[in-house]
């Protein structure tokens, strides 16, 4: 069988990971039905679909950065070559869980539905999990001190203001 190739396996690993996340599971959930707005205002569906959007425009910025830049995919079972550290990457270290968590918490508010907003709760803490106790141990493993220094610059969760600046920007 042949080999997948990064972009191949990025398209893939999008539809199965966050296609199902921030797609197919608040759709099962909401059925994507508008309820009242919250606060009684359209403020808030208007912020969701920010959301919604800007989320969906850095999960595919990510995911071809780590196919064309990194050579691999976010798929743990075909990791990049290089450490991604570039676009996004330069604000938050996890920009595409930062995304896809965007993405349904825009759709608990475009939809107005707090299952939606609880949903994404429970997604963070799964999230937070993951990378604290697979993901970064791996990191370190494969890009050592190079990780250490993005690691220490640029925050899990919360984006910088400016770009980190720093080295290696693949």
């Amino acid at each position: 069988m042949k080999r997948l190739s990064p972009i191949q396996g990025s398209i893939l690993f999008f539809v199965l990971a966050p296609g199902t996340v921030a797609g197919v599971i608040p759709w099962l959930i909401s059925d994507w039905q508008f309820h009242p707005a919250f606060l009684h205002t359209d403020v808030t569906r208007f912020l969701g679909a920010a959301l919604v959007f800007a989320g969906l425009d850095i999960i595919v910025d990510c995911f071809a950065r780590f196919a064309t830049l990194g050579q691999g995919t976010p798929a743990p079972i075909g990791p990049t070559r290089t450490l991604v550290v570039s676009g996004f990457y330069r604000h938050v270290r996890n920009p595409m869980y930062v995304a896809v968590l965007a993405t349904i918490l825009g759709q608990g508010l475009l939809f107005a539905q707090l299952d939606l907003i609880g949903y994404a709760g429970i997604v963070w803490a799964m999230f937070h999990a993951f990378i604290a106790f697979y993901e970064e141990p791996v990191l370190k493993q494969s890009f050592g001190p190079a990780y250490d220094t993005y690691r220490a610059n640029v925050s899990r969760w919360l984006p910088r203001w400016s770009p980190w600046q720093g080295e290696g920007k693949s």
